[in-house]
């Protein structure tokens, strides 16, 4: 067992200081070796049979245990958080102190442990309101809207002609304030839809009236709540060249129409189209509903310190589902960040208030389930895994579905589902 000096943080934090003796090290020296060596030609070996003296000789110690250490660390770090019966959250934070070829490893491994519900708020005495979810006769109008516009056509305009409110144009255009070039200002072949408010108030109104081949300099002000700041409120002059106009052919909404959706006549595309939209407005409500009663167990609640390294990892989680979230509409993230007048470390201080909710939720759903004794047995959680395995195809997704880490997740998730059907009976109202 590896040596282990624990010290005592401030905000429930602790560090631990391992050393590891050579004797420990060896089998995970040994399997590196042998790793190592399927890759190297070794004279008088087989690839991936080579000696540890022999693989030693051919690349050096110190590349040897370069790569045992992440298993070293991992291994040895589990056995000491359980020798001093810690209960952890979130990643450990590591650091080597010492690491040399023929001596002991030391590194020091600084953790948070799980926060604690001091005191866990009486959630049969709070309440959240239900909203309805019937759809409205607006809602249907903007879907049908919505489906006449993706099926509408565009037809180019005779040259000459002026465009109007119900068209389309295609301008180049630049902005500069204060007679300084906006950054990220000018856009090639932005299209207008001149029917439809734009972002900027009046530009549109603005290209009504031009034709191909005109050129129009105006002043317009930002919105004061536009996301750059140094434009918000700020007047702003816009150069556009009109480019290209478009008359726009909308279908008409009839039964014709709803055959070329695949539905019989319009009255069935209407209750399709009602359906899709109750089901995706209930399950808005019903997310709605979840976040809200939590949020409200959580405020009348108490929490012991919250460590600094969980509410940094929460926030660089958010930072990570921020940046994917990004690039899934086409976007760098890069670019995003510096659009909205904001760097790194910026996003992370705003994210950090909503890091702190989403962890107290966490131990909410954790304190609950303590509480009223809600687990998930054996049966119930194979049934789970096994339905999601069925739909994968593809052997290494099937095994990753039944590894144990993928069973401890599945079985966290089904117990949350189980605190929050809990909690929307005793306060939905």
């Amino acid at each position: 067992m590896a040596n282990i000096k624990r010290e005592d943080l401030s905000k429930r934090s602790v560090k631990l200081t391992i050393e590891v003796s050579v004797d420990e090290m060896q089998p995970f020296l040994q399997a590196a070796a042998e790793e190592l060596s399927e890759t190297l030609k070794v004279p008088g070996f087989r690839p991936g049979h080579a000696s540890y003296e022999a693989v030693k000789n051919n690349v050096g110690e110190m590349k040897i245990l370069e790569m045992a250490v992440e298993s070293i660390v991992r291994s040895t770090f589990v056995a000491a958080v359980m020798s001093e019966k810690l209960e952890t959250s979130g990643s450990p934070e590591i650091n080597m102190e010492k690491m040399a070829p023929e001596n002991a490893l030391i590194y020091t491994a600084t953790v948070a442990l799980m926060p604690e519900v001091e005191k866990l708020a009486d959630f049969t005495k709070l309440s959240v309101k239900k909203v309805s979810t019937e759809i409205a006769d607006e809602d249907m109008n903007k879907a049908l809207k919505e489906l006449q516009t993706m099926q509408t056509k565009e037809v180019r305009g005779a040259a000459g002609e002026v465009s109007t409110k119900s068209d389309k144009m295609v301008v180049d255009m630049s902005m500069t304030k204060d007679k300084v070039a906006v950054d990220g200002g000018d856009a090639k072949a932005y299209h207008v839809y001149l029917a439809e408010p734009n972002y900027i108030p009046g530009f549109a109104e603005e290209v009504v009236g031009m034709k191909e081949g005109d050129s129009k300099t105006f002043t317009l002000t930002f919105p004061k709540e536009h996301y750059q700041k140094h434009l918000a409120g700020a007047p702003v002059e816009f150069t556009v060249n009109a480019k290209e106009l478009y008359h726009l052919d909308h279908p008409e909404l009839d039964d014709a129409f709803a055959v070329t959706l695949g539905q019989k006549d319009l009255a069935g595309l209407k209750d399709i189209l009602k359906k899709n939209l109750q089901e995706e407005k209930s399950r808005k409500e019903e997310m709605r509903l979840e976040r809200e009663l939590l949020e409200a167990v959580a405020k009348e609640s108490r929490f012991s310190d919250i460590p600094d390294l969980l509410v940094s990892e929460e926030v660089n989680k958010m930072i990570h589902e921020l940046e994917r979230h990004i690039e899934e509409q086409g976007m760098k993230f890069d670019e995003y960040v510096k659009s909205i007048g904001k760097t790194i470390a910026q996003l992370k201080l705003d994210f950090t208030p909503q890091a702190l909710q989403r962890i107290k939720v966490m131990l909410i759903l954790r304190a609950v389930a303590k509480e009223k004794e809600i687990t998930v047995d054996a049966k119930e959680l194979d049934l789970e895994i096994d339905r999601v395995a069925a739909g994968y195809e593809q052997k290494e997704m099937k095994d990753r579905v039944y590894s144990p880490m993928y069973r401890d997740y599945m079985e966290n998730v089904l117990r949350n589902k189980k605190v929050i059907a809990l909690l929307k009976e005793a306060m939905v109202k």
